[in-house]
């Protein structure tokens, strides 16, 4: 199959905007934890929560313009890491999401993330921008 450019660059803005619409959104959905913690939630946890309330957006929006992809992609990769690894060592939930909560799904975004790495931004992007000046 001839290689298209096009539709690479396309791909990865695709993957961007997808990518930093979950972590935007994950992000939002953490500002609750600046006003109170739930019952039950060690401080290091709360803290680290709303320390995710202000990384996740920002790296989001990097995302979106294609500003410093890579390494937002890299926080992002360690940060499902980390979720991965909290769910299937601490919480002890399956991989799959057919039988209820599973971490199949953070593994795709770290997927995601590392092949945002592995490629770049694409050139729709700031970081394209950048490189060509």
């Amino acid at each position: 199959m001839k290689h298209n450019k096009t539709f690479q660059d396309v791909t990865l803005l695709a993957l961007r905007l997808v990518i930093a619409a979950i972590f935007i959104y994950a992000g939002y959905a953490k500002f609750g934890m600046w006003s109170a913690a739930p019952a039950g939630m060690s401080a290091g946890m709360v803290l680290l929560m709303k320390f995710l309330s202000i990384v996740e957006p920002l790296g989001g929006v990097a995302l979106i313009a294609g500003f410093l992809t890579c390494w937002a992609s890299a926080g992002f990769a360690v940060i499902m890491v980390g979720a991965i690894g909290l769910m299937q060592f601490t919480m002890g939930v399956g991989f799959s999401t057919a039988q209820g909560p599973g971490w199949d799904f953070p593994l795709m975004i770290l997927a995601g993330c590392l092949a945002l790495m592995a490629f770049g931004a694409g050139r729709w992007s700031v970081d394209a921008k950048m490189n060509r000046a």
